[in-house]
């Protein structure tokens, strides 16, 4: 079984129940999302890109927010397509947002959606769930354009929290295949050096979360 069958299945498990209930759940914890679609500024008809869209409600958000934006979103998971679909039909998106079914760490948009590049992509809350998490970020860059950007929020390292709200988060985020990406920066840093450059990288409420924009060279 090829890495990509064996990641679609584990998400699929994972959500095969939990799709019904994510969006009334994750807005308590999953902090700082609407702030990165409000930083997205796409420029006129500049098309955006979801990696790990699942249930589409960050793309319907950035559909209000900028309705002149071409979007587009991939998700591994077959059942959160499936709710995917079912959201962007019924807020009447469909013929402004595009799904399929794909790894971040390997996807061609010209095959999956008849398109070359990205003005903007983002990732929210995702990156922690992709094993290949650096291989995840090499793709996300090849697919923009010089000036292009790609944003990012997902969990932080909680430094200025409690250490038994630390470990007890860890724990309970381990339970459905999560880790925060402790080294994000550094690999931003580190891309930086030929790929673009790190133009900011915030860790909001108290380091619960981290927001990095990386602008492609």
């Amino acid at each position: 079984m090829s890495d990509t069958v064996a990641a679609s299945n584990l998400m699929d498990r994972i959500y095969r129940r939990q799709r019904h209930l994510y969006d009334s759940t994750r807005k308590y914890y999953l902090l700082g999302r609407d702030g990165l679609i409000e930083g997205l500024s796409p420029p006129a008809g500049g098309r955006v890109l979801e990696i790990g869209c699942g249930t589409a409600r960050n793309l319907v958000a950035v559909a209000r927010r900028y309705p002149e934006a071409p979007l587009f979103g991939i998700d591994i998971s077959s059942e959160m397509l499936i709710s995917a679909r079912q959201t962007v039909a019924r807020e009447g998106l469909a013929p402004r947002i595009r799904l399929a079914r794909a790894d971040a760490t390997r996807f061609d948009p010209a095959l999956l959606f008849g398109v070359p590049s990205f003005s903007r992509i983002f990732i929210s809350y995702s990156l922690s769930m992709i094993p290949e998490w650096r291989a995840a970020l090499a793709q996300a860059l090849a697919w923009l354009p010089p000036g292009g950007e790609l944003h990012i929020v997902d969990f932080g390292g909680q430094e200025e929290l409690p250490r038994w709200f630390r470990h007890g988060l860890r724990v309970w985020l381990a339970q459905f295949h999560v880790a925060p990406r402790d080294g994000l920066e550094a690999c931003f840093v580190a891309l930086g050096k030929g790929a673009g450059t790190l133009r900011s990288f915030e860790r909001p409420y108290r380091g619960y979360a981290q927001h990095a924009v990386f602008l492609r060279a």
